[in-house]
């Protein structure tokens, strides 16, 4: 109680619960998490009509789910030094529009070249965001809150 609070304080927070921009933060890299990993069951699920939307072949529809996997998992760790290198943030918002307007292009594709290409481009994209987490850039949340 008679605990000194400084100016930037979270006074009034209650305890236990995150607040602030501590919590949108972890709200947004949910979100983006949850985003990432409803992109491969929805693309699985919508195989047959894209099929028969785009006119793709057995082997050709392959290519929808592995354009994105095989991009995804080869710049993973390059999605964490670029984070080193430029912040974390501003990689974090990069990819989530990059990812967002591949997602958009991708949806109206009207070949399937085309919505291949947006697959791998958001598997890039899934890479920044879902990004492994560096030594050299630690999770910045304080203790109590998560």
């Amino acid at each position: 109680m008679g605990e000194a609070r400084n100016a930037g304080s979270d006074a009034g927070a209650v305890p236990g619960r995150a607040g602030g921009a501590g919590a949108g933060v972890l709200w947004l890299a949910c979100v983006a998490q949850f985003m990432v990993v409803l992109d491969v069951s929805v693309v699985n699920v919508a195989l047959p009509s894209i099929q028969r939307g785009l006119g793709f072949t057995d082997v050709g529809l392959q290519w929808v789910v592995a354009g994105y996997a095989l991009v995804f998992a080869g710049f993973l760790l390059l999605g964490g030094r670029l984070a080193d290198l430029y912040g974390r943030r501003r990689v974090f918002l990069w990819g989530l529009v990059l990812f967002s307007a591949a997602s958009l292009v991708g949806g109206l594709a009207t070949t399937p070249g085309l919505l291949i290409a947006m697959r791998s481009v958001q598997g890039l994209a899934a890479a920044v965001l879902a990004r492994p987490p560096s030594p050299s850039s630690p999770p910045r949340m304080p203790k109590g809150r998560c």
